[in-house]
């Protein structure tokens, strides 16, 4: 592999002025020089360091992502928009998967802070508890105090750009869709409780059972497949009046379907996020979507776009909307 001594070396110049001319530096150089050196990188298929490039232009070109976990669904949507701008803006995109481990978030924080990135997007959820939080928001506030850029994704202690999924108003929206199809009794099968995301949800799943005057009863699991399995599993066998289950999220009522077969029962099932496979299941998952991709793309667009000086930080909301299909009924129709 070429060196940039062997760079200079072809093309007659010091390894300095050939380091000025491919790390592109601001110090002139003559147009000759320039050819010359080009020539000779083209010649040898020198590959430049992405750290001196950084050094010498003064520039920042990559950008950091937190995600729970990028294989699942969720994260990968979001991953999807938040790499699409990013690659159109030149920009290396390093995604980290902090499985919901607060202490892990903090550790790629630091590293992300000692590469240098331009900005962080926290992709995964914030946390109830306000020790970690609070941890979170110093890492965030030393790193924005070295020029970089924060934006969040969920509802997040730390003050900076934020685009909010209306959690909240989707578990509002899913208990109201099952109530007015005349289930009386619910399950509602949700995610960690310490996370932001659970708790918004299933208040507003709590804000629909107040409006028409029910209970429900909640499981709390991963938010998984099987998570969402074993809290089916749970909830069949400790409550069999139930005929409807809320998820909290898409992969939880996929593992709910495989748990009513298991156990012969067919109870209505309301997802959320509208992942694709909720097309595909059967029977076809009735489901609060948000537009997971496009809310990737607007806070990756947040981070790399700085508002004006003094000014407040940007909050955006993404819509939910009930997605209508065939895995819930009305209770009359009990199957």
């Amino acid at each position: 592999m070429a060196t940039l001594a062997d760079v200079a070396r072809r093309a007659g110049v010091s390894t300095a002025t050939a380091s000025r001319i491919i790390n592109g530096s601001s110090k002139p150089v003559t147009d000759e020089l320039r050819a010359r050196v080009l020539a000779a990188v083209a010649e040898l298929r020198y590959v430049p360091n992405a750290h001196a490039q950084m050094l010498a232009r003064n520039n920042r070109n990559a950008v950091g992502v937190l995600v729970h976990d990028v294989s699942d669904p969720y994260f990968a949507e979001i991953t999807r928009g938040l790499q699409r701008v990013a690659t159109a803006s030149g920009r290396l995109t390093i995604i980290c998967n902090t499985f919901r481990e607060p202490e892990r978030e903090l550790e790629y924080i630091d590293l992300l802070h000692a590469h240098q990135v331009a900005a962080i997007v926290v992709a995964g959820s914030g946390y109830l508890s306000s020790d970690a939080e609070t941890e979170l928001d110093e890492r965030m506030l030393a790193f924005e105090a070295t020029g970089g850029r924060i934006a969040v994704i969920g509802r997040h202690h730390h003050a900076s750009d934020a685009v909010l999924p209306a959690n909240e108003e989707g578990g509002y929206l899913a208990g109201s869709h099952l109530f007015e199809l005349g289930h009386t009794s619910v399950g509602v099968i949700a995610g960690p409780a310490a996370l932001t995301t659970t708790a918004d949800r299933l208040a507003g799943l709590q804000r629909s059972a107040s409006a028409y005057g029910h209970s429900l009863q909640v499981v709390h699991s991963d938010f998984t497949r099987d998570g969402g399995e074993a809290a089916t599993a749970s909830l069949l066998a400790s409550d069999p009046s139930v005929t409807a289950i809320a998820a909290l999220n898409d992969s939880m009522a996929v593992g709910a379907l495989a748990a009513m077969r298991a156990a012969g029962r067919f109870l209505s099932v309301i997802g959320f996020d509208d992942m694709p496979i909720a097309r595909d299941v059967t029977p076809s998952l009735t489901s609060i979507r948000l537009p997971l991709t496009s809310l990737g793309e607007r806070a990756m667009e947040l981070a790399l776009n700085p508002p004006p000086p003094n000014t407040p930080p940007r909050v955006e909301t993404v819509p939910a909307e009930l997605i209508r299909r065939d895995s819930t009924w009305p209770v009359a129709q009990r199957r």
